[in-house]
């Protein structure tokens, strides 16, 4: 928890930063900036999750405490089931619904993080674009960007909606006739 706190707490830009002084000048690991291949992309993936797998993280654990004192849990412990099956069959699947929630708000958040990380890191991508379209004036260009932006994050919140009603039996949609 005390990691996650870490990737809560720090800023985008400075985890970038941060990352690129001890992967790439300290440690020689890994590449300080560029797209040229699959290794470029590892400090960018780990600087864009480390903020949301600390709020995920965190935010799942809450949960599944939560989860953990109702009463169909000790039911199912009492019928005999294991510990592992009762976490995953039904704690689990109950504690997720908040994270998918979570998850979904957090496209809008990865995406204007990724605005940062793409400028640090000098990856062209839609952030360096709509940037770029910024400090040019080119309107259409950054409409564009902002567009897609809104794309997905309307595609992530309709994934959301999917999830629930997988993950809980409550929830349906249905069609409704005319």
């Amino acid at each position: 928890m005390g990691f996650s706190l870490l990737g809560v707490s720090m800023p985008v830009f400075w985890s970038a930063l941060l990352m690129q002084y001890i992967f790439a000048l300290k440690l020689h690991l890994l590449p300080v900036s560029g797209f040229y291949g699959p290794r470029y992309i590892v400090l960018p993936a780990i600087v864009l999750g480390w903020s949301s797998a600390g709020v995920i993280a965190r935010l799942t654990r809450s949960s599944l405490l939560e989860v953990m004192r109702h009463d169909y849990i000790r039911t199912a412990r009492a019928k005999g089931l294991r510990e592992a099956p009762v976490i995953v069959g039904h704690a689990l699947k109950n504690a997720l619904l908040p994270v998918v929630t979570i998850m979904a708000i957090q496209v809008a958040g990865l995406l204007s993080g990724a605005v940062i990380t793409e400028s640090v890191f000098g990856i062209p991508g839609v952030g360096r674009i709509a940037v770029n379209a910024i400090q040019a004036r080119d309107m259409p260009l950054l409409q564009g960007a902002i567009l897609f932006s809104t794309v997905l994050v309307i595609a992530g919140n309709l994934v959301a909606d999917i999830l629930y009603a997988f993950l809980d039996p409550r929830i349906r949609y249905a069609m409704q006739e005319k």
